[in-house]
């Protein structure tokens, strides 16, 4: 091969490769669970899981609504590729101010991922956006629960809406569904298909720039 072209060739696999190390969302665990760089934090991919668990005391029993202390149970009692730490999603940088209510709040996890990182917009269902992402997770319509409580008020706890991209705080008795959220990475290596494709990148690249000099 042409030493330019193979020089070429193997600077944009570079290239490649490091952009997928810096892609936003990376998917972890075989599929079951997504890495978010943005705040460092992993998601299980289904946001459904525990539909069916013996934490699910909705209306049903097989349809994911839990009341709070179920939804903070269910989470805490996960154990998903060997990590136990498990959590209902929280606050991000919460500087002591009161969450946000209503539309466009992303001061909680779930209204980060809504619509920075899946691209939700405001009144909305997040099955209207056309961000590959989606495909990264099983997504099921409804209210998540956080862990965040509005001040002077235990009995209550914020829920995020995946079907209109709305935050609002309700009675931790009413039921909804959980969605799993860990802080870290699950794979705190690069998977070994970039290892490859960067070394084989910056080889070529070395041995290009050698025949030039």
């Amino acid at each position: 091969m042409n030493k330019t072209v193979n020089g070429v060739v193997c600077a944009g696999i570079l290239t490649l490769a490091a952009a997928s190390v810096d892609a936003a969302l990376l998917s972890r665990l075989g599929g079951l669970a997504v890495y978010d760089t943005d705040l460092d934090i992993t998601w299980l991919a289904d946001s459904n899981a525990g539909a069916g668990s013996v934490f699910d005391d909705g209306t049903g029993n097989t349809d994911g609504f839990m009341t709070w202390n179920s939804a903070a149970a269910w989470a805490a009692s996960l154990n998903v590729g060997g990590f136990n730490d498990w959590r209902l999603p929280t606050l991000i940088n919460s500087g002591g101010g009161a969450p946000c209510t209503s539309l466009n709040c992303t001061d909680i996890e779930l209204g980060h991922l809504f619509y920075d990182e899946l691209g939700g917009t405001a009144g909305n269902s997040i099955f209207t956006s056309s961000d590959p992402d989606l495909a990264l997770f099983t997504l099921t319509t409804g209210a998540y629960w956080s862990d965040v409580e509005p001040a002077g008020n235990p009995s209550n706890a914020f829920f995020f809406g995946f079907v209109n991209g709305a935050q609002f705080e309700t009675p931790k008795g009413v039921t909804a569904r959980a969605w799993a959220v860990r802080d870290g990475d699950v794979g705190t290596v690069p998977e070994p298909s970039i290892l490859a494709l960067l070394g084989i990148g910056l080889i070529g690249f070395m041995t290009y720039k050698r025949n030039r000099q």
